[in-house]
């Protein structure tokens, strides 16, 4: 038996009938063939699915797919502007390096870009906790936290969000 639901996804609208016990994980990889978002350990722990549901990053591989109904989901494919120009998250993980084998860069960069939604102007230690569910077996994390930094700063600087006011 199949339900139907209808959600934005990368900023397009879509309609489909799914599978009840199909993962958002699937939904993304197997039907509609946006393989950014990696399967990893497919029990929520590596943080190589993470995408953004709503404005908040989860782990696709256990996030129900029928709960997309009317929300907006948001992938590593969507992410760059449709000109092709890189989320400034893309272009500071390639310039520092925080890219080695590249299997936990897309879900890093969507808990990042999840993080900087909420906080535009994150301290190390907020950018070290939102990424806390991301594993990475290859950089040491100091350029993935370094390219979070400088994004933060190139989306202030660029006014493409409002630097948090300070309490």
């Amino acid at each position: 038996m199949k339900k139907a639901i209808s959600f934005i996804l990368n900023g397009n609208q879509i309609e489909m009938e799914i599978k009840p016990y199909w993962t958002l994980l699937h939904l993304l990889r197997e039907e509609l063939q946006l393989t950014g978002t990696k399967s990893g350990c497919e029990s929520g722990e590596c943080g190589a699915c993470t995408v953004v549901v709503n404005g908040k990053a989860v782990n696709a591989c256990l996030f129900p797919a029928v709960e997309v109904e009317g929300a907006t989901v948001l992938t590593i494919e969507g992410l760059a502007k449709p000109t092709g120009e890189l989320h400034p998250l893309q272009t500071a993980f390639m310039e520092l390096g925080a890219v080695q084998c590249g299997y936990c860069t897309p879900g890093m960069i969507m808990s990042a870009k999840a993080l900087l939604g909420e906080n535009p102007n994150p301290t190390e230690d907020e950018i070290r906790h939102a990424l806390a569910g991301n594993m990475c077996r290859c950089t040491g994390y100091t350029q993935i936290i370094e390219s979070v930094k400088q994004a933060a700063h190139a989306m202030t600087s660029k006014g493409e969000v409002r630097p948090r006011k300070v309490q």
